[in-house]
């Protein structure tokens, strides 16, 4: 899909230049107007171009899409998020200290979005960092995928629980729309 695009993107230049030169030739300037529209057209195309080759990679009735949440900041702090699905990495992360506050302020992250077909799927998300009294902190969180011809939307979220002292992970299919 990438060498099409490429290949689009060679061609809309050739155009674009032999268009150029064939507007010069004629009028001995290339008018500003003309360029404008011109550079108007190529943008447009570029944007439908996208569309389709999003359209093609990540199909609606395939399509899955895991966000990452974070309500926390007492009990946890994340270093890393490895996601698996039916026991195949297909994620990981390294977290700065920029991106664990932007979670923290209430961000999602979007961190995988793929395709996977109809059926019975294990979706595992691995998270590491430091947890309760400075001490390393490793935990899982597993949710029983029924993916259906719609598109999936999970979200993994981290979140503080007060009686427990301890930090929650899970991972929540959002409802479709």
């Amino acid at each position: 899909m990438f060498a099409l695009r490429r290949l689009f993107t060679s061609l809309l230049v050739l155009l674009l230049t032999t268009a150029g030169n064939m507007v010069f030739a004629q009028n001995g300037d290339l008018p500003d107007r003309d360029l404008e529209d011109l550079k108007r057209e190529v943008l447009a195309l570029n944007r439908d171009l996208l569309i389709l080759e999003e359209d093609l990679l990540f199909p609606a009735q395939s399509q899955v899409a895991v966000y990452l949440s974070m309500d926390v900041g007492h009990f946890f702090d994340l270093d890393s998020v490895k996601l698996h699905i039916d026991n195949k990495l297909v994620e990981t992360h390294l977290y700065t200290d920029h991106q664990k506050q932007a979670l923290i302020r209430g961000g999602i992250q979007p961190l995988f979005r793929g395709n996977l077909k109809s059926g019975q799927h294990t979706v595992t998300a691995y998270f590491t960092g430091i947890g309760p009294e400075q001490r390393e902190f490793k935990r899982a969180a597993t949710l029983e995928l029924n993916k259906t011809d719609e598109p999936a939307v999970l979200e993994l979220r981290i979140s503080d629980s007060s009686g427990k002292q301890q930090p929650e992970f899970e991972v929540v299919q959002w409802p479709a729309p």
